[in-house]
């Protein structure tokens, strides 16, 4: 094969869980070190070498971009920082929304600083890097207890599924669930009806155009990939929608930090990023040296 032939298609930035807050650096509930205020540094390096690399279709952001910590009078000047950053970055930039997003903001106000090209509050959308490619972004925290009124029915609808499936009165903890049944907490979240329909939709019609797709999502969408405790609440429903196609080669995804790669069943690639905000900062500074 000559070296014509095994030039990709097309290349794009990606960076997951930059979590930024302007607060001294904390650890995570199992203890890992995370760095709040260095994680906005991790993306400044990201965003020069995505520019020094000249040759890249876009950068997608898999959610996440400013923390649950971070201080909620900050919240709003913090993510336009944040977006900012992501703005130097010399093509297109995709984002998705993340639960740390949805502590911060809701919907309403983080759709539009984010660009995210929804419809009634909806974050799910699809475009086309390149003929023979499809990008599909999920909303992941469509059925959830984050980001909508509280009287709204997706919201009614994911505590309904917190009471049924999670016994615990802090619904964020997975204590005493088993196996994959551990994923049934707050901080995750569901595709809803309109999104999977929606979904089946724009894997046909990318079929019907040859083209192959890429599906993102903050949550992980296969066990295989990520803990049981950071999963799609119906990852199930999803796959099986993702499953009736050949045309899906790849699932990204973010949310679990310590990163993952699995290939399923039906030769789908899952990976899960890393977390940017746990970069210790002396890599952070061996990268710029």
């Amino acid at each position: 094969m000559g070296s014509a032939a095994r030039q990709p298609l097309f290349s794009f930035g990606v960076i997951a869980d930059v979590q930024y807050a302007d607060i001294p650096d904390g650890r995570s509930f199992l203890g890992v070190p995370r760095y709040y205020r260095n994680s906005i540094l991790v993306l400044q390096r990201a965003v020069e070498t995505w520019n020094q690399h000249g040759n890249l279709k876009f950068v997608i952001n898999m959610g996440d971009i400013v923390d649950g910590f971070c201080p909620k009078d900050q919240s709003l000047a913090a993510t336009k920082k944040l977006v900012r950053e992501f703005e130097k970055f010399n093509g297109p930039v995709y984002h998705m929304i993340g639960n740390h997003c949805l502590y911060n903001l809701p919907r309403e106000e983080l759709l539009p600083l984010l660009k995210i090209p929804g419809r009634d509050g909806n974050a799910y959308y699809d475009f086309s890097p390149t003929p023979e490619y499809r990008i599909v972004v999920l909303d992941c925290y469509d059925i959830s207890a984050l980001g909508w009124p509280q009287d709204h029915p997706n919201t009614i609808a994911a505590l309904k599924i917190l009471e049924e499936k999670n016994p615990n009165s802090e619904k964020n903890s997975p204590a005493g669930l088993e196996d994959v049944e551990r994923r049934f907490v707050k901080y995750n979240g569901g595709v809803g009806e309109k999104q999977l329909q929606w979904l089946d939709s724009v894997l046909q019609d990318a079929t019907n155009s040859n083209q192959r797709v890429i599906v993102c999502g903050h949550v992980p969408m296969s066990p295989g990939v990520a803990s049981k405790a950071a999963l799609l609440w119906n990852f199930d429903e999803v796959m099986n929608i993702i499953h009736k196609y050949d045309s899906v080669k790849v699932c990204l995804s973010g949310h679990d930090h310590k990163g993952g790669y699995f290939v399923d069943s039906h030769g789908v690639h899952h990976r899960s990023l890393e977390a940017a905000l746990e970069c210790p900062p002396a890599w952070t500074m061996r990268w710029s040296s």
